[in-house]
């Protein structure tokens, strides 16, 4: 991490013109491409993408706690005075809200950072560095398409992938676009299957080229399997799912701990694969944004971010240490309740795929795929997890059911609860199904009022 925190300061320059941008707009005020002429140069901005991860639009706050808050079933409950996060609770959602204007632009700053690289990439220098770099960008790129493609767009699993509209597909940095006011080729929606098939390409090359070892916060070659097994368990591809996952567990890069020393770390843990680094200087907030911010009580954070009691109920075992791993507090406005000891500390790695996501994902995706299943027995697999946090073991058999409560035991407040009850066809608690118009964000009214190529959800 020493050369993202290196160059950080001239990506701050390129982000600080752009961030803000609409979708369709060239920015007028970042690095021109042909100032981009070195391998420092491209690095840089590679780096600036990484941060946008970092930041309260992506993994910092809303690719985690936005899925978690639509799921908020059984989970979390807000408390917090931001009307706007309530809203993504309550299902009620509209194009104005905040989530929605910052997680859109976000993304898709991610998106255009990654084109930028990939356009340049023959500025880099040959060799090793140039493959890791055009495989962090691919996988950057990936992993942006696939959070926006969930959020916005209905979930693979309807049966409609080919005709639901999911996202623009900007393959291309903003500077080789015509940005005039009655420009023709200002981006239009692709469907949910094109997404998903760009999703795939793109971590898929990357995982041709990205790197066994990587800098922590930097992507790697089992970064990518990691995401391209959730991008598979998404689709139904159980097969693939399984292979992706088993892939990162056969590697021995990755190991299991007790439950209670997974979180919280400088750097990565052991079962970190990818993960978000934060440090007191370069973090996604500490007062109105952010993981910790919300979850952590007052006074030090504003404790917005609630468990819901009912949550306790989906433990099977008086000894499981999940159960447990929480705290007392109370919100800004002074409501008490209890809060995840996993986001309990500022300034602490956000880890976005860990190791017993890929045991989970393995057994599951073998129990479903039968026979000729790649790796252990899903009763293994499960128990692997179960085991490390002290619960009892589960057999001699197990159900795709039994995968979907432990995701949710291991896995609650992660933004995992959003994508299991969707793939799995799961009604929420609320009583909408999971292929319900209210389960998605409408698009920013700001990016559908500057381009009437867009269509806006229902």
């Amino acid at each position: 991490m020493k050369a993202i925190k290196f160059w950080i300061g001239l990506y701050l320059l390129f982000l600080a013109a752009s961030c803000n941008k609409k979708l369709d707009v060239l920015p007028q005020n970042t690095l021109p491409s042909d100032q981009i002429k070195t391998s420092a140069d491209v690095q840089a901005i590679l780096f600036g993408g990484y941060s946008s991860f970092q930041s309260s639009s992506g993994f910092g706050e809303n690719f985690i706690l936005a899925p978690d808050l639509i799921a908020a079933d059984s989970q979390i409950n807000f408390v917090g005075t931001f009307y706007d996060y309530l809203a993504a609770q309550q299902h009620t959602v509209i194009s104005t809200n905040v989530i929605v204007g910052n997680m859109w632009p976000g993304a898709y700053n991610v998106v255009n950072i990654a084109n930028t690289v990939l356009d340049k990439i023959n500025v880099v220098d040959s060799g090793d560095t140039r493959r890791s770099v055009q495989g962090e960008a691919l996988f950057l790129r990936g992993t942006a398409f696939f959070y926006l493609t969930g959020v916005f767009g209905k979930p693979y699993s309807d049966g409609a992938a080919s005709t639901n509209l999911g996202v623009p597909l900007v393959l291309k940095p903003t500077y080789v676009y015509d940005s005039s006011k009655n420009s023709p080729n200002k981006p239009a929606r692709s469907t949910v299957q094109q997404c998903y098939t760009q999703i795939v390409a793109d971590l898929q090359a990357a995982i041709a080229l990205l790197p066994e070892f990587n800098d922590d916060g930097r992507a790697t070659v089992y970064s990518a399997k990691a995401m391209l097994s959730r991008v598979y368990m998404s689709m139904g591809n159980y097969a693939g799912a399984a292979k992706m996952a088993a892939d990162v567990i056969n590697s021995g890069n990755f190991g299991l701990v007790s439950y209670n020393s997974a979180f919280n770390h400088d750097g990565y843990g052991p079962e970190d694969i990818f993960g978000v680094l934060n440090t007191s200087q370069s973090n996604a907030g500490t007062s109105n944004a952010g993981l910790n911010t919300f979850y952590i009580p007052a006074s030090v954070g504003r404790g917005d971010v609630q468990i819901d009691p009912d949550f306790y109920n989906i433990f099977d075992d008086a000894n499981d240490v999940r159960a447990s791993f929480t705290y007392k507090g109370k919100s800004i406005s002074g409501i008490k309740g209890d809060y995840t000891s996993k986001w309990s500390t500022f300034f602490k790695t956000v880890p976005v795929i860990r190791l017993a996501e890929m045991y989970l994902t393995r057994g599951e995706a073998n129990l479903r795929a039968g026979a000729g299943g790649t790796g252990d027995d899903p009763v293994a697999d499960i128990n692997m997890v179960r085991e490390r946090a002290g619960a009892a073991d589960l057999g001699p058999t197990v159900t795709v059911q039994d995968f979907i409560n432990e995701r949710f035991r291991e896995l609650a407040f992660e933004g995992d609860r959003f994508w299991t009850l969707k793939r799995n066809k799961q009604t929420f608690r609320t009583g909408f199904g999971y292929d319900n118009g209210k389960l998605i964000f409408p698009l920013p009214q700001r990016e559908i009022d500057a381009n009437p190529n867009l269509v806006q959800n229902n």
